[in-house]
């Protein structure tokens, strides 16, 4: 017989950009196997007027073997819903801490790969109200296509790399006009499974300046 009970843990997240001055908040949520610590290095050349805050996902381990290189997942199929429901409680904790240390008037939220489904469930279930969403090569979670009618804002993006290595360019045609449908704007670049840099100053211009 399965049993589960609750008992805290302590969570990580890393920050830049974070002077008291700070009013506007990037959360950015990283994909399978990456570290928080590692990830916001992708954001250091965002305006120094946007403060970036990378929350690390709750469960690390080794990506090869039993040592080496450690990276952190949102969930796997195990225990999904579970986990889930806490991604969307510790991230919620998060904003709360946040916003009673600054002063923040404008908040984004930037999902990359598996954090994009993270990013999705967060705004359509979570406690704070987002300007903006940024996907940036992720698919749509499943469970919420009945919710998605929720996101619609024009200030939501979807980005993907034309090089994608995890997305053919059949899918990539297939999401896309999924997320066109849900009211993103669309914006393919050329490039890989990863953050560009180029496209990424391109994207929080249009977003930040609105």
């Amino acid at each position: 017989m399965e049993v589960t009970f609750k008992h805290t843990k302590t969570f990580r997240y890393e920050i830049i950009n974070g002077g008291p001055e700070a009013k506007t908040v990037l959360y950015v949520l990283h994909g399978y196997g990456q570290l928080a610590k590692h990830f916001i290095q992708k954001f250091t050349r965002v305006p120094k007027d946007i403060m970036i805050v990378a929350p690390e996902a709750m469960h690390r381990f080794y990506n090869s073997g039993t040592g080496g290189r450690v990276g952190a997942s949102w969930m796997t199929k195990e225990m999904r819903e579970v986990d889930i429901a806490d991604n969307i409680a510790c991230l919620d904790a998060l904003d709360a801490k946040i916003s009673e240390e600054y002063s923040i008037e404008r908040k984004y939220l930037l999902g990359f790969s598996q954090g994009g489904s993270t990013a999705i469930r967060w705004k359509i279930h979570g406690k704070p109200k987002f300007d903006s969403l940024i996907v940036w090569a992720s698919s749509f979670p499943p469970e919420e296509i009945d919710n998605a009618g929720r996101l619609m804002n024009s200030s939501n993006h979807m980005l993907i790399g034309s090089d994608d290595e995890l997305c053919n360019q059949e899918e990539q045609k297939i999401l896309m006009e999924e997320y066109a449908s849900y009211g993103f704007k669309i914006s393919p670049y050329i490039g890989t499974h990863d953050i560009n840099e180029i496209t990424l100053t391109n994207i929080l211009g249009k977003v930040h300046s609105i």
